[in-house]
């Protein structure tokens, strides 16, 4: 007898952390789970403040960093999806943040 589910069930995101090298979300189920920070490179170069202002959107299946134009999706979270990214499209916004940071 198989007990254990095989379906992927959605589940929705109702609290975000994000520190200095894990993303945490507690899901509504009453599971959390965790991946580093370095999965997702414009988590891993934001500021402290950019990485806690997001915003929980698709009705709790998503989080979305406006600040760093970063959206990650609650089911890739728990397939352990990285970025997919390309290093030439990070390597663009990376050299897009030195512009706006520098003191004119």
């Amino acid at each position: 007898m198989n007990s254990v589910e095989t379906t992927l069930t959605p589940t929705k995101a109702v609290r975000v952390s994000v520190s200095d090298d894990t993303l945490t979300l507690d899901l509504e189920d009453g599971r959390a789970i965790s991946a580093p920070i370095v999965w997702y490179p414009r988590l891993a170069y934001a500021t402290p403040e950019e990485r806690s202002h997001f915003e929980i959107t698709g009705a709790g299946y998503g989080i979305h960093w406006p600040d760093l134009d970063e959206d990650i999706g609650v089911d890739g979270l728990l397939l352990g999806k990285k970025s997919t990214e390309s290093a030439a499209s990070f390597a663009r916004w990376l050299a897009g943040r030195s512009r706006t940071t520098q003191v004119g």
